[in-house]
C-alpha cells in the first residue's frame, strides 16, 4: 500500500479517536459537576431543614441520601466516560487491565452507595414492596 493510501485509511481512525477524546473529555467533565452541584445543594438542603425544622436527625438522613443521589449520578457518567474512552486507548493488555480496573471500583462505589441510599439489597426491591403475609391487599 502506498504512504497516500495509508494515510488515507488512518485518517478516519484518528478522527474517532479525536472525537472519543473530546466525548470522553466531556462526559467526565459533566460527571464532576454533578458530583459537586449535588454536594452543594445536598449541603444546603441539609441546612435550611435542619434550621428549620429543628430534627437534625431525619435532615441528616435526607442529606446522606441526597448526597448519595449525587455521587451515584456522577460516578454513572465517569463509567460511561471510561467506557467511552476505550475506543481513544491504544489496545493492549495493559489498558483493559486498568479500565477493566476502574469500572470495577466505580461500579462497587454506585453499588455501595445503591444499598445506603435505599436501605436494602438492590434485589430486595419487590420484597420490600409487597405487603406482609398479614396484612390484607386491596
Amino acid at each position: 500500500m502506498a504512504a497516500t493510501e495509508m494515510d488515507f485509511a488512518a485518517a478516519p481512525r484518528g478522527a474517532l479517536t479525536h472525537a472519543a477524546e473530546l466525548i470522553t473529555a466531556g462526559i467526565e467533565a459533566a460527571g464532576i459537576v454533578i458530583i459537586v452541584l449535588a454536594a452543594l445543594i445536598a449541603s444546603c438542603l441539609f441546612l435550611r431543614d435542619g434550621f428549620r425544622a429543628g430534627r437534625w436527625t431525619a435532615a441528616y438522613e435526607r442529606y446522606r441520601a441526597n448526597l448519595g443521589r449525587g455521587i451515584l449520578l456522577g460516578l454513572e457518567l465517569l463509567v460511561a466516560a471510561d467506557i467511552v474512552g476505550t475506543v481513544a486507548a491504544p489496545m493492549d493488555i495493559r489498558t483493559i487491565g486498568v479500565l477493566a480496573l476502574v469500572v470495577l471500583i466505580r461500579t462497587f462505589l454506585s453499588f455501595s452507595l445503591e444499598v445506603e441510599i435505599r436501605g436494602h439489597w438492590p434485589w430486595q426491591d419487590s420484597r420490600m414492596r409487597r405487603p406482609h403475609d398479614g396484612e390484607s391487599r386491596p
